[in-house]
C-alpha cells in the first residue's frame, strides 16, 4: 500500500494560517508582521543539477521517509532576515516530508518558546535547542542583541544518535541592525491552560506504531490503514487517554485529527515545559510510551471519519494511519 500524499507534498511548497485571538492580541508581543513576527516553514528537498526535484523513493527513502539535501525556509534557498527590533517572533512550521529538526542558533544563544501546535504555552520556555518533527509548530522569541549575524540550523548530532531526519544544514542567517528598536520584555504568563485532569477519564485506549524490516510494512496496532475499514469509534465529549508506543528502530511522530490534546507522559515522565501546552502531534520515541489526554467535541458523524497517523508521510501513505469516528 503506498498512496501519494508524501509525492504531492514533495511537490510543492508548504504555506501556514496565522491564527490569533483577543488572549493572544492582550498580549505584549511582537506583532508586527515581516518586521517582528515571522512566518517560517521549514522543508528540506532533493535537487539535481538541473533544477528538478523528482519523487523516486527506494527503499532507504520509504524506510526512512524522504530527506532532501537543500534546506528551505518559505520556499527559498539560503534566505537571511534583516531585522530591526531587539526581539524577533518567528512562527515555525515543519513541513518536511520526513525530517526530525534539532533546531539551534549558530552562537548557541537562548529563546523561549511561548507556543506549540495549538496555541500558547502558560509560561515563556527557555531553551537552547528544540525538537520539531514534520507536522508540528512552535512560536519562539529570539533576542538578536549582540551585534552579529547569526543562524536558525540544524543540528542532528544533538539528537544523540536517534535515527531519522536532515543533515546538518544552516536554515535561516538572521542580520541585526546596527541600532534596534527596544522591544518590551515577555510577560512572564502568557496563558491561562489548567493542568491536565484524568478524573474524567472513561477510556484508555493503546496504539502500537509497528514497522516491519527495512521499511517493509507499516501498521498500528498490527493492522495497515484501509479506507474502508473504521479502526475506532469515539464518544464525543469524553475524556480518554490514548497510550502511543513505538516498537521500531524510528521515531515517529503522532498527529491525531479534529483536536488538541495534552500530554500526560513519557515513559512515566511530565512532558518538558515546552510540551506541556496544547498539541496534536507528538514524536514517539523507539521503546517510548506516551500518554495524551484526548476529547472531541466537534463535528459528530458515525459515517464520515477522522484520522490519526505517523507524520512521516512515507509512513503514513505505507500503512501506518488508522481511522475513527466522533459519535
Amino acid at each position: 500500500m503506498f498512496h501519494g500524499t508524501a509525492n504531492q507534498v514533495w511537490a510543492g511548497i508548504a504555506g501556514m494560517a496565522l491564527i490569533d485571538d483577543d488572549e493572544s492580541d492582550g498580549l505584549d508581543l511582537p506583532r508586527d508582521y515581516g518586521v517582528d513576527d515571522i512566518p517560517v516553514v521549514l522543508q528540506d528537498r532533493g535537487f539535481l543539477t538541473n533544477g528538478q526535484m523528482p519523487y523516486n523513493p527506494g527503499m532507504q527513502a520509504r524506510m526512512m521517509g524522504m530527506i532532501g539535501n537543500f534546506p528551505l525556509v518559505n520556499g527559498v534557498i539560503a534566505p537571511y532576515l534583516d531585522v530591526t527590533t531587539s526581539l524577533v517572533r518567528l512562527r515555525i512550521l515543519n513541513g518536511s516530508n520526513a525530517s526530525i529538526y534539532q533546531l539551534q542558533f549558530s552562537d548557541g544563544r537562548e529563546f523561549s518558546q511561548i507556543a506549540s501546535d495549538g496555541g500558547l504555552l502558560v509560561a515563556p520556555a527557555r531553551m537552547t535547542q528544540l525538537q520539531l518533527a514534520p507536522g508540528e509548530r512552535a512560536e519562539i522569541v529570539v533576542d538578536v542583541t549582540g551585534g552579529k549575524t547569526f543562524r536558525l540550523v540544524n543540528n542532528p548530532a544533538a539528537r544523540g544518535g536517534m535515527m531519522g531526519g536532515a543533515p546538518a544544514f544552516s536554515f535561516l542567517e538572521i542580520r541585526p541592525a546596527a541600532t534596534l528598536a527596544p522591544t518590551t520584555p515577555l510577560p512572564a504568563t502568557l496563558a491561562n491552560l489548567p493542568a491536565p485532569d484524568i478524573t474524567a477519564v472513561k477510556r484508555v485506549r493503546k496504539f502500537e506504531l509497528q514497522m516491519g524490516m527495512m521499511g517493509s510494512s507499516f501498521r498500528i496496532n498490527g493492522r495497515e490503514m484501509k479506507m474502508d475499514v473504521v479502526n475506532e469509534v469515539v464518544k464525543v465529549g469524553e475524556a480518554e487517554i490514548w497510550e502511543i508506543s513505538s516498537n521500531g528502530m524510528l521515531p515517529h511522530p503522532f498527529h491525531v485529527h479534529n483536536t488538541q490534546y495534552r500530554v500526560l507522559s513519557r515513559n512515566g515522565r511530565p512532558p518538558a515545559p515546552n510540551e506541556a501546552g496544547l498539541k496534536d502531534t507528538v514524536v514517539v520515541n523507539p521503546g517510548e510510551v506516551v500518554r495524551i489526554l484526548v476529547r472531541f467535541d466537534t463535528y459528530t458523524d458515525a459515517e464520515r471519519p477522522y484520522m490519526y497517523h505517523c507524520h512521516i508521510l512515507e509512513h503514513e501513505d505505507g500503512g501506518m494511519m488508522g481511522q475513527f469516528t466522533v459519535v
